[in-house]
């Protein structure tokens, strides 16, 4: 009868664990300063991971910023964004941890990598491959929140043998992640393009450089700075975009681009 009880609680206790997933949380909180940095958002690195965790479907916030009511009274319903670094010689290597409020590791990314030579486009190169590991992982939030009752359920003394039952599934529920409002500025003028090592600077007539691209290994999908605003500029429709966030809200500047 021991070994049966012992044996329930370890299937109970792993079962709880194993249904930890990104799915039972709709927030992510991102540190303005990762730890192998030397400033915050340095090479607009926070930004973009932002950035890319609220294009993957949650709602993302600096850690630091005034937080939804939701998250603010417990930030155990938010799971916390980290990325660490591991040197390399000729390359950089990003890893993207998603962590619960108790440091335990909910999601790992593989480990990103580029060997471009300027540190800013080697970064956003690195920390975007490590995060096509989400793209494996099909996110719905289940409106599920992890708890401490949750937790302590796993520890709870069974004093007699519990009947289970398989209940079949007849649907799946899958949430739908809240549509992002995006406003659009239409093009100033016409933008040149210059290739460079690492793929483009645009250029208007004046002559002055407007934005810079780094190539990715998608096609007509690229890296975009333009000194203020870290982004990506893709086309979509046949016409080009600049899409970036801006005070919290979802920015795309048409462009019209002259390769």
């Amino acid at each position: 009868m021991k070994r049966y009880v012992l044996l329930l609680l370890l299937f109970i206790s792993f079962s709880g664990y194993a249904q930890n997933t990104i799915n039972n949380y709709k927030y992510v909180l991102v540190p303005e300063k990762f730890s192998f940095l030397k400033e915050q958002d340095q090479y607009r690195l926070n930004t973009l991971a932002k950035f890319l965790l609220t294009e993957k479907g949650f709602e993302t916030y600096f850690d630091n910023f005034e937080l939804p009511t939701a998250i603010a009274n417990n930030k155990c319903d938010a799971l916390h964004a980290e990325v660490l670094e591991k040197k390399g010689m000729f390359t950089t290597n990003l890893t993207l941890l998603l962590k619960d409020c108790k440091g335990n590791i909910i999601f790992k990314s593989k480990e990103g990598k580029s060997r471009e030579k300027e540190y800013k486009t080697s970064y956003n190169l690195a920390l975007r491959d490590a995060f096509t590991s989400l793209d494996e992982v099909k996110y719905a939030y289940n409106g599920t929140v992890n708890t401490d009752q949750q937790v302590a359920a796993t520890t709870t003394t069974v004093t007699a043998p519990v009947a289970t039952a398989t209940v079949p599934v007849s649907a799946a529920v899958i949430a739908t992640a809240k549509p992002v409002t995006v406003e659009t500025n239409q093009p100033a003028g016409t933008l040149y393009a210059q290739p460079t090592a690492n793929g483009y600077q645009l250029i208007d007539t004046t002559p002055k450089k407007v934005l810079t691209l780094s190539r990715t290994s998608v096609q007509d999908y690229f890296i975009a700075d333009n000194e203020t605003a870290n982004g990506i500029v893709l086309k979509k429709n046949g016409a080009w975009f600049f899409e970036y966030y801006k005070d919290g809200k979802l920015m795309a500047e048409k462009l019209l681009i002259k390769f």
